[in-house]
This record gives structure tokens, C-alpha cells and sequence, in this order.
């Protein structure tokens, strides 16, 4: 299990279509009060083969994605080494974007 903290700015619409367009997708909204328990059905969920998840800055909804290619961001965005974070801490992704000190965190298990 590699998690992947996104530190660099990037546009959430753009993030959610490009990652649409190659793997299927399901939203699981919550609220301050549903948060946990949607957090376990979602982690839930991130046990099946081939999927991960994607949690982003100020957006209430957890993202499952299902697909038999591995999401690919350096040259999906260019990115650089100092533009994301690799973490086996299944909390640390959720901790940083709730904290704002990171803009996304895709979530394998």
C-alpha cells in the first residue's frame, strides 16, 4: 500500500474529469456528522482489487475509482518529485488535506 500526498496546487475539476475518463467512478458525500462512517465505507470499499481513492482540500466526498491501470500523475501533471509524497500511513493523506497543508491524497490499499 503506497498512499500519494499531493503538496502542489492543482485544479480539482481537472484532477476528477482526467482520472474520469480512465477508470469508473463513485462519490461517497458526507457531512461533519456522517464523516466517519462514510470514511469506513469508502476504506471498505479501497479493499477491492484495482481501485483507489481520492480525497481532495474542501470537498466533502470521498472519490473510489475502479481500473486496471495504475494512475499515472507525473505525466499526468508534470509533476516533480517535491510536487507529491508517498506515505504507507493510511491517515496521513486525510490528516494533511484536512490540515491544508496538502491539496489531495489518493489512497491505495
Amino acid at each position: 500500500m503506497t498512499n500519494i500526498i499531493i503538496k502542489k496546487w492543482i485544479e480539482p475539476y481537472i484532477l476528477l474529469e482526467t482520472a474520469k475518463k480512465a477508470y469508473e467512478m463513485k462519490d461517497y458525500t458526507f457531512d461533519g456528522f456522517s464523516k466517519d462512517a462514510v470514511k469506513k465505507e469508502f476504506l471498505k470499499a479501497l479493499e477491492k482489487p484495482n481501485t483507489f481513492g481520492l480525497y481532495m482540500k474542501n470537498v466533502n466526498k470521498f472519490y473510489l475509482f475502479s481500473g486496471e491501470k495504475p494512475i499515472d500523475l507525473k505525466n499526468l501533471y508534470n509533476f516533480t518529485e517535491e510536487d507529491f509524497e508517498l506515505t504507507n500511513e493510511l491517515e496521513k493523506p486525510f490528516s494533511l488535506v484536512d490540515l491544508g497543508k496538502a491539496e489531495a491524497g489518493i489512497i491505495k490499499l
